[in-house]
């Protein structure tokens, strides 16, 4: 059967395109890559195929954006406010959020995995993926930088750079086993890992009352 279209409706152009890009998402998680046709897209973003092909070029730029997307929303949420702590709280938050929903969810996971083949061809999407693991590095860079500092601590550079790399080699890899396997952990397990791990690494103590407690100006 013909996918089922949505009625028209007069939006602006910003919208028009947030609404494919968000098609695609929703297509991917719900039917896998394959069910994400332009056709389809269309149909879920109540527009025509042509339309789509005006704001992008081919379906791969389409992809490209919609994996932006989905990876710039899990950075947004693992970011989040935390602001007005110690550094050492701004780290073991980030690294908190960063292993329990919704970052780390069974969805996620999926659409992660779903565009992981179109990253490995190059172009565009691997571009993409580049950048985005770039901008949530460089983030928990800065975080390590100045719970490192406010520890006494100076660090160089590349020093930084390699500590950044390594926390989020272990942020990622219980990420992905928590998507894959939301029943095999109990609750807050994955984040209480995550703590002892980074803080193993850096010689820092992150502990769990620094997540757990009230955020406060």
């Amino acid at each position: 059967m013909p996918p089922e279209r949505k009625p028209f409706r007069r939006i602006g152009p910003d919208q028009r395109r947030d609404a494919m890009i968000d098609a695609m998402l929703s297509l991917i998680a719900e039917e896998g890559m394959a069910a994400a046709t332009t056709r389809a897209v269309a149909a879920r973003a109540g527009v025509t195929p042509g339309l789509i092909r005006h704001y992008f070029d081919s379906k791969d730029a389409l992809l490209s954006a919609a994996y932006e997307r989905h990876m710039s929303a899990l950075t947004a949420a693992t970011c989040g406010p935390h602001q007005g702590r110690s550094a050492a709280q701004r780290l073991a938050r980030f690294v908190a959020a960063g292993l329990r929903a919704p970052v780390t969810s069974a969805e996620a996971v999926s659409l992660w995995a779903g565009f992981l083949a179109h990253v490995q061809h190059g172009g565009a999407m691997q571009d993409t993926h580049a950048a985005t693991y770039a901008e949530f590095r460089d983030h928990l860079q800065a975080l390590i930088a100045d719970a490192l500092v406010e520890a006494g601590r100076a660090v160089p550079e590349p020093a930084l750079r390699r500590h950044a790399i390594a926390c989020n080699a272990v942020i990622d890899g219980l990420w992905l086993e928590g998507g894959m396997l939301p029943d095999a952990f109990a609750p807050g397990e994955l984040a209480r890992i995550g703590l002892d791990s980074v803080s193993a690494m850096l010689d820092l103590a992150l502990t769990p009352d620094m997540i757990e407690e009230e955020d406060t100006p």
